[in-house]
C-alpha cells in the first residue's frame, strides 16, 4: 500500500496516541499466568499485540473484549496452559515470539511459534542460547531462525550475563525461571526497559531490581497474583508526533498521558540536548508507571551526539532520531547501535538508502550513522518502508518537511504498532 504524505508548515492539536506496545504485550502474557481474573484497560490493538492475544487464547486463556482497548482475562496460572492444536503465529512480532519462547520453554508440553517473512529472518539464536543452557530444548532452521520448535520441560535456574542489554532477552528468560525453584540472576550490561519486572512485582514475585541486576528470589512454588492495569501511551509512538511538532515552522501540540518510564525516556533527553522545546505536564504514576501529558512546540534543533548507556532507552527511536538530524543545525553522530542491524529490518542500512534516495548526505557506520543539518529535502519520489513500522513513520515525518512530499511504499505495516496513525497525521497538519 503506498501512502502519499505532502508538506506541512504547522502542526497543531491535541491528541492521545495509542497503548505502549511493550506494556500491551506483557499485561496480555502475564495476566494468563496469573491465579484469577486480570483486567486491562487501554490495550493497543495493533496486530503485533493481537498476536500474542491470539497465541494466548490458543494455549486455553480465555480473553474477553469488554470494549474498545480494555479486556478481562481469566488467568490460569503458571501451570494451567495447555498444549495449542496448531502452530503459534507471532506475525511480525519479534516480542511475542522471544517471550513466549522463554514462557514456552518451562511448560509440559510440546510448541512451535513462527511468523511472517520478515520475523522468520531475524535472528533467534540469542535467546535460544541462554535459554539451552536453562535446559530447554529449542529446534531452529540454520542460525537460529524461526518456526522454533520448542519441546517444554522442567528448567534450571542460572546466573547469566547479558551480552547486550536487551529487554526482550531478560524478559524471555525471567519467564523461564518463573517454574524453577533457586535463584536466577541476570546482569544487565546497561539499563533496558524494566516494564516484565516491574510487572512481575505488581503480581506478588519476589524480585529484587538492583543497578546492574535482577535477582529472582528463591521459591518452592510461585504464583503470580490478578491485577488491574491502565497502559499508558507508548512513548515509542508519540516519538513521531513530538519530532513532527519539532520540527514544523510553527504551532504546538499536545499528546496527552504518555509513559515516561526512564528505562525508555531516553528520547526525551536526546529532545533537550538537540534544544527542542517540550514541557512535561500532568505528571503520576498509573500503576506503576510513570505518565505525563507532552507539551511540543516547533523548535530549531541543533546536532548531537547519541551513544553508549542511553541506547537502550531509545533503541526504537533512533530512526525518528535521524530525521531530526537532517533538519537540526550542525552534525549528529549516532554511535553504539549496532543492535539497529537486528530489529524488522536492518534499520541503519534502511535509513542511509532511503537517505541517499532523496539526495540527502549521510555517513554509514557499521554501529550507526553520521547526519550534518540543516538539510533541504525535495522529496516527490517513492521511498521504501522495508515492512518496517518504524521505518515508514519516520519517513512520513520527514515527508512533512520536504518540498514535493514523499511516497512510502508498503505504508500498511504501520497497523503492527499504530493503527491510527495516518488518520492523527492528517488530524494534527497545519
Amino acid at each position: 500500500m503506498s501512502y502519499q504524505v505532502n508538506p506541512a508548515l504547522k502542526i497543531n492539536g491535541k491528541i492521545k496516541v495509542p497503548g505502549d506496545k511493550s506494556i500491551s504485550h506483557r499485561s496480555l502474557i502475564l495476566a494468563s499466568i496469573a491465579e484469577g481474573e486480570s483486567k486491562i484497560e487501554g490495550l493497543l490493538e495493533a496486530e503485533d499485540c493481537l498476536s500474542t492475544m491470539g497465541i494466548m487464547r490458543d494455549l486455553g486463556i480465555k480473553i474477553t473484549k469488554e470494549n474498545i482497548g480494555n479486556y478481562t482475562v481469566q488467568g490460569r496460572g503458571l501451570a494451567g496452559l495447555q498444549e495449542a492444536d496448531n502452530v503459534l503465529d507471532c506475525g511480525n512480532s519479534g516480542t511475542s515470539m522471544r517471550l513466549l519462547a522463554g514462557l514456552l520453554s518451562s511448560q509440559d508440553f510440546y510448541s512451535v511459534l513462527t511468523g511472517d517473512h520478515s520475523l522468520r529472518k531475524r535472528p533467534m539464536q540469542r535467546i535460544i542460547g541462554p535459554l539451552s543452557n536453562m535446559g530447554a530444548e529449542i529446534w531452529s532452521r540454520k542460525d537460529g531462525l524461526a518456526p522454533l520448535s520448542i519441546k517444554g520441560q522442567k528448567l534450571q535456574s542460572m546466573n547469566y550475563e547479558l551480552p547486550v542489554a536487551s529487554a526482550q532477552l531478560k524478559s524471555s528468560i525471567l519467564l523461564a525461571a518463573l517454574k524453577t525453584e533457586s535463584e536466577t540472576v541476570i546482569v544487565e550490561p546497561a539499563v533496558s526497559r524494566d516494564h516484565t519486572e516491574r510487572m512481575l512485582k505488581g503480581a506478588g514475585v519476589d524480585l529484587e531490581i538492583k543497578k546492574d541486576r535482577i535477582i529472582l528470589k528463591e521459591a518452592a512454588e510461585r504464583k503470580l497474583s490478578p491485577f488491574n492495569i491502565k497502559v499508558p501511551g507508548d512513548i515509542s509512538s508519540a516519538a513521531f508526533f513530538i519530532a513532527a511538532g519539532l520540527l514544523a515552522d510553527s504551532g504546538s501540540l499536545l499528546i496527552k498521558n504518555v509513559g515516561i518510564n526512564q528505562t525508555r525516556s531516553g528520547f526525551l533527553e536526546i529532545v533537550e540536548a538537540m534544544n527542542g522545546k517540550i514541557e512535561l505536564l500532568n505528571q503520576k504514576d498509573e500503576g506503576g508507571e510513570p505518565t505525563a501529558d507532552i507539551l511540543v512546540k516547533a523548535s530549531k534543533l541543533k546536532g548531537c551526539e547519541v551513544s553508549g548507556e542511553i541506547i537502550p532507552r531509545l533503541i526504537d527511536e533512533i530512526p525518528i532520531i535521524s530525521v531530526m538530524a537532517v533538519m537540526a543545525e550542525g552534525k549528529t553522530i549516532i554511535k553504539d547501535a549496532e543492535e539497529l542491524r537486528v530489529k524488522e529490518t536492518d534499520r541503519i542500512a534502511a535509513v542511509v538508502k532511503e537517505f541517499k534516495r532523496l539526495g540527502i548526505e549521510i555517513i554509514e557506520n557499521p554501529d550507526g550513522m553520521e547526519i550534518t543539518g540543516v538539510q533541504k529535502v525535495k522529496g516527490g519520489i517513492e521511498v521504501e518502508s522495508y515492512h518496517d513500522h518504524r521505518i515508514a513513520m519516520s519517513l512520513a515525518v520527514l515527508a512533512l518537511n520536504t518540498e514535493k512530499g514523499i511516497t512510502i511504499n508498503g505504508s500498511e505495516i504501520i497497523s503492527t504498532s499504530f493503527p491510527n496513525f495516518k488518520e492523527l497525521l492528517a488530524e494534527v497538519r497545519g
